[in-house]
């Protein structure tokens, strides 16, 4: 017997585009700018974030920005990246 909730799903995904799809995936890795602080050095949160991106730019056709982005996600994966300090942290103001 097929699930309702399934096939209701699967039919209710098959209105949207392959890029709006990848869009709205691409919404929901971002970082918030709420979560910024908490997330920035998260390795997988930002190899996910810049995964997707990635995706995103090849679907348009934007090869090269694919590369970049998935290069960038790759460097947090392989540690060879890491996140920069925020400005002003650890800087006096007079």
């Amino acid at each position: 017997m097929t699930n309702k909730v399934e096939t209701s799903n699967h039919r209710d995904l098959q209105e949207y585009s392959t890029l709006e799809l990848a869009q709205a995936l691409a919404e929901r890795l971002a970082i918030q700018e709420r979560d910024w602080h908490r997330l920035k050095s998260n390795r997988q949160v930002r190899a996910l974030e810049l995964t997707i991106a990635g995706l995103v730019f090849l679907i348009k056709g934007q090869p090269t920005e694919a590369i970049a982005r998935l290069n960038q996600a790759t460097n947090w994966l392989d540690r060879s990246i890491s996140a920069p300090p925020c400005p002003g942290h650890g800087s006096q103001k007079n």
